[in-house]
């Protein structure tokens, strides 16, 4: 039984299993767009840091 799970680029169909080189995308295509998104750092997390022009730390010890 081949397992399908939901590509997370484009959220198709995919199959998940060693024929599928792109898994869990459905494609090269999706693969590609979601490397693209972590390269240009689209997906972060949300961080309390200080302005470049700050020292590092927490604001109210300084």
């Amino acid at each position: 039984m081949t397992r399908t799970v939901r590509c997370p680029q484009c959220g198709g169909e995919s199959v998940y299993a060693p024929s599928n080189p792109y898994r869990p995308f459905c494609g090269e295509r999706c693969k590609s767009i979601d490397l693209g998104a972590w390269a240009s750092e689209s997906f972060r997390m949300e961080a309390e840091s200080p302005p470049d022009d700050q020292p590092f730390g927490d604001p109210r010890l300084q």
